[in-house]
């Protein structure tokens, strides 16, 4: 067996792993951030449980930090006190991003992994078989409900080689962007080996499994092997090290081959995070702000080749550049060993640790400006402002932007930084609260913001007017958007509603308001991106019945099926064509249609025209969409 199906067939409860079924599997654990957090504690609360089922189940404070009116701080208090009534860890604020973290502290090889946050796939760089999924989805599995997936097609990528100077594990997967696009993982899960991976540190690995999750993929995972080992007995937690990869005779779906030697120094374009071309060819555009960290990139080993390449030097007078670490812990280190001097005297702005600027949490760019970032997403607005060009590179060409002030290849400036080998790591885990024994004393408290969320009524025929046409690789930023405006109304969907859609159709939710809901029709990839919920529930709020289109993203698609949204594919793609924003779409006979599991016929009424779409799902999923949701098709199933 591969090392995939190795840890599926450990915590299989349901099904067959045959590739294009349906099986449950037992979670191990879980972790949500503060953006998705909140959804997923008011649905958990609505489950009717005591206290959680899993092995660790981890909440972090980390996405929504700025703090410029109650609504965060709120927020905040009421994960921590939801936490210690059901016996969840809570990472407070300041402590780190929650994949960097989770790394550091809590993650264990051959362990299953469910967060509330798309990139929670980093944590397969220490061998977990790692899935971002829906709050909803996540707060059934801290109820002990084993987690629902299509068995994907598992991917070998062989990694040959090792890594030149200047050269880092964000090219690896910038590489594989190149070459297989946004698309080009969807339904599938990556699994690494080859002697390049024995190259590689568990950071190095955590870079490329983060972002895994922008090529639409499952997961993706390495083996865990000596440097594994290292990793976790520099943590101090080498007691849950356990040797894990695929057979000799393992067989895949697919296979491609990386050698490490032929790599070069790699960035994304705007606006997409496949836009992909050697820096060298780039064209040296003028850069105006660099922003270095995320979970992508903040690691020690990352912001130490920053500090290294920048000690005793100064940033470009036109040039802002920030720093987020990505936990307390490398912060901590890199101000024991002097490397945050270095930083600051460069002229670096130092951010807390959290996600920041990735989300469009503060350092918004200039109108027009180019920002330079070792992120792992450059979707058009996410930084915070429309007109600003992001491109995505390695923290070895940030900070030789930051020194030159021109996106170039670092191999320019001379010799690489190298990074001495870490033994022991500074273990400090007071900014983590365990849960208390006396858990039925706690109190929850909820902050005014905090809104019930919406729940669907039962299925029933739908005649809607289509409120809105959107094109391919619309992402859930599009859809519900993220920004230091918005998203401290997380908890508050009757008024984050109001800004769905909004960077696309300002008016979009005024019509759905005086439309009384609709039907949404859009491309292919419909939803890639993060695993915000919400992106669902605010069109839920808004009366959205379906969404039609030509494919979806895996979890943006789930999110939907729980908020009983159906999520329909045209069968023929010209029919998209055929479409315009008001046509009056009619599915009579809708539970029967959707029981059946055959063609679904829909009328344009507006256009005298039918047309068949599909409903990809299993049938339990038609269940839940017939009952109108997740948590209808659960509390259901107690009477």
């Amino acid at each position: 067996m591969n090392l995939t199906q190795k840890i599926l067939s450990s915590h299989l409860i349901e099904g067959e792993m045959v590739k294009g079924q349906e099986i449950a599997i037992k979670i191990d654990q879980t972790l949500t951030q503060d953006s998705t957090g909140t959804m997923a504690y008011l649905q958990l609360e609505a489950l009717g449980i005591d206290r959680v089922k899993t092995e660790l189940s981890v909440a972090y404070i980390d996405h929504n930090t700025l703090q410029q009116g109650p609504e965060n701080a709120d927020d905040h208090k009421y994960i921590q006190t939801v936490a210690a009534k059901y016996g969840i860890y809570f990472s407070r604020p300041g402590n780190g991003i929650c994949h960097q973290v989770h790394l550091e502290r809590f993650g264990r090889p051959g362990k299953t992994l469910l967060g509330s946050d798309s990139h929670t796939p980093t944590a397969g760089g220490l061998g977990m078989l790692a899935i971002g999924a829906g709050g909803l989805d996540v707060a059934l599995a801290m109820a002990g409900e084993p987690y629902r997936i299509i068995m994907p097609s598992i991917v070998n990528v062989r990694l040959t080689g090792k890594l030149r100077p200047w050269v880092s594990a964000k090219d690896v997967i910038l590489e594989l962007l190149r070459r297989l696009t946004v698309k080009g993982g969807v339904g599938k899960i990556f699994e690494y080996s080859g002697d390049g991976v024995k190259t590689l540190s568990v950071p190095e690995r955590a870079t490329i499994a983060n972002m895994g999750a922008e090529l639409g993929a499952t997961t993706s995972i390495f083996p865990s092997d000596e440097r594994t080992y290292e990793f976790l007995k520099a943590q101090g937690r080498e007691e849950v090290f356990v040797p894990l990869a695929a057979d000799e005779d393992a067989e895949y779906d697919e296979v491609i081959e990386i050698n490490l030697d032929e790599l070069e120094p790699l960035v994304a374009l705007p606006h997409s995070p496949d836009n992909v071309v050697k820096v060298k060819d780039a064209g040296r555009p003028k850069v105006d702000q660099v922003a270095i960290g995320s979970c992508t990139n903040s690691s020690y080993a990352d912001l130490m080749k920053v500090a290294s390449i920048l000690r005793g030097k100064v940033i470009l007078e036109h040039v802002s550049l920030v720093i987020a670490p990505g936990s307390r812990q490398v912060l901590n280190m890199l101000a024991k060993n002097g490397a945050l001097s270095d930083l600051i005297s460069a002229g670096a702005r130092i951010l807390e640790s959290a996600c920041g600027p990735c989300i469009g949490m503060g350092q918004a760019p200039a109108t027009g400006a180019i920002s330079i970032r070792t992120f792992n997403r450059n979707f058009y607005g996410r930084s915070g402002t429309k007109s600003a060009s992001v491109y995505l590179v390695s923290p070895e060409v940030a900070a030789a932007a930051a020194l030159t002030g021109y996106l170039i290849d670092p191999r320019e400036l001379g010799e690489a930084p190298e990074v001495p080998y870490v033994e022991k790591f500074e273990i400090n885990d007071n900014m983590i609260i365990k849960p208390p024994e006396d858990r039925e004393k706690v109190e929850i408290i909820k902050g005014p913001n905090i809104k019930p969320f919406p729940l669907n009524t039962p299925l029933s025929d739908i005649e809607k007017r289509v409120l809105i046409k959107v094109g391919d690789d619309i992402t859930t930023d599009h859809i519900m958007p993220s920004n230091a405006k918005l998203l401290p109304l997380r908890s508050n969907i009757p008024e984050l509603a109001k800004h769905c859609f909004e960077i696309i159709d300002e008016n979009f939710s005024k019509r759905a308001i005086e439309w009384g809901g609709g039907i949404i029709v859009g491309g292919s990839n419909y939803g890639q991106g993060s695993s915000r919920e919400h992106a669902a529930l605010a069109p839920l709020q808004l009366g959205v019945k379906a969404v039609i289109a030509k494919s979806f993203a895996r979890i943006h698609k789930a999110n939907l099926i729980n908020s009983g949204i159906l999520p329909l594919t045209f069968v023929d793609e010209k029919d998209y064509e055929d479409i315009e924003v008001g046509d009056v779409l009619k599915i009579e006979n809708a539970v029967e249609q959707v029981r059946s599991g055959k063609k679904i016929i829909i009328v344009n009424v507006t256009k005298g025209k039918t047309f068949e779409v599909t409903l990809d799902v299993s049938d339990r999923n038609r269940e839940i969409l017939i009952a109108g949701g997740m948590i209808n098709f659960v509390k259901s199933k107690k009477k």
